[in-house]
């Protein structure tokens, strides 16, 4: 999390009781239209329905499948993404769930597991859909997975042909350069691999993103552009766009965009129409984005071309 009203924000989570709503989606369409396949890469559901009676710290009103629905049709995108939320730790019923809703053809998952699941279970999951695991670490004293975890995962993962998925500050890719470098899994770095500004690019952890993306199995998502930007939704996150255009011009066929739908970070949602337009910014060749949105994912995710 950056410094950007640190103090209305718990661990990830909107204001003082830890829930928010997601941003309205009956607004305004996109300026850019979305070509045929496209893909969210990276979106969440919540739903009461798959709460531990007594739970739900950090559960967020309005993000449901038929809520989604709604932004997707503005959006224009066909294929979604959906990462299990930290609220229901490793309880990945709500993503199989949207999987289900949302059609197995057009929906794919990315899950939290421990080391305990079962390749009994392992493979249930891969039936429904998921195809990949997270690891969401940048604050490692709130997750509910470790570092130990990623390589014994990760070796398992990778005779379903999953990734892992890694939510980590840039100094912690930078520190566990060499374990990153073993893994057998695709490795997909979140929220533009969280480079801090103004550094960008120029920051370590672009070159160790570099240098493991030689084996053709890394990938980075545009998405969260919040996250780091100093100029926030009033700016336009327009000081990410230099991070965005690097990792373009450096991963061209291996950058996938999301939108990070419902934002349960932000204290003031952006509109989704806008986090979309911003690939217009980050390039301006139509092809470009169409790899982006349609073949990049299709390929991470195993889509039909």
């Amino acid at each position: 999390m950056d410094t950007r009203d640190e103090a209305n924000k718990v661990d990830g989570v909107d204001g003082v009781n830890g829930s928010t709503r997601a941003h309205a989606a009956d607004g305004k369409r996109p300026r850019i239209a979305a070509p045929a396949g496209a893909c969210n890469a990276h979106m969440h559901i919540y739903d009461r329905r798959f709460l531990a009676a007594g739970d739900g710290a950090g559960f967020v009103e309005g993000a449901t499948v038929d809520d989604y629905r709604a932004v997707q049709t503005r959006l224009g995108t066909q294929r979604t993404v959906i990462v299990t939320p930290r609220t229901y730790v490793t309880d990945n019923r709500v993503t199989l769930d949207a999987i289900r809703q949302l059609g197995a053809g057009h929906a794919r998952g990315v899950a939290v597991l421990r080391p305990d699941v079962t390749d009994t279970e392992l493979a249930a999951l891969h039936a429904g859909g998921i195809r990949g695991i997270r690891f969401t670490l940048y604050t490692p004293e709130h997750a509910v997975v470790s570092f130990a975890m990623v390589e014994p995962l990760a070796r398992r993962v990778a005779e379903l042909g999953w990734h892992v998925q890694l939510h980590w500050t840039a100094a912690q890719i930078v520190e566990h350069r060499a374990m990153l470098a073993r893994l057998p899994s695709s490795i997909v770095f979140d929220h533009l691999a969280r480079l801090p500004l103004p550094a960008a690019s120029t920051d370590p952890a672009f070159n160790v993103v570099r240098e493991l993306a030689d084996n053709g199995r890394v990938w980075v998502k545009l998405s969260g552009p919040y996250l780091d930007s100093a100029v926030g939704l009033e700016g336009g996150y327009a000081d990410v766009t230099p991070t965005a255009r690097a990792w373009i011009a450096a991963l061209p066929e291996r950058v996938v965009w999301g939108s990070d739908w419902p934002h349960t970070t932000e204290t003031r949602k952006p509109d989704d129409a806008d986090l979309f337009d911003l690939l217009a910014d980050w390039t301006d060749d139509d092809v470009v984005r169409r790899r982006i949105l349609v073949d990049n994912a299709a390929q991470l995710y195993g889509f039909e071309a």
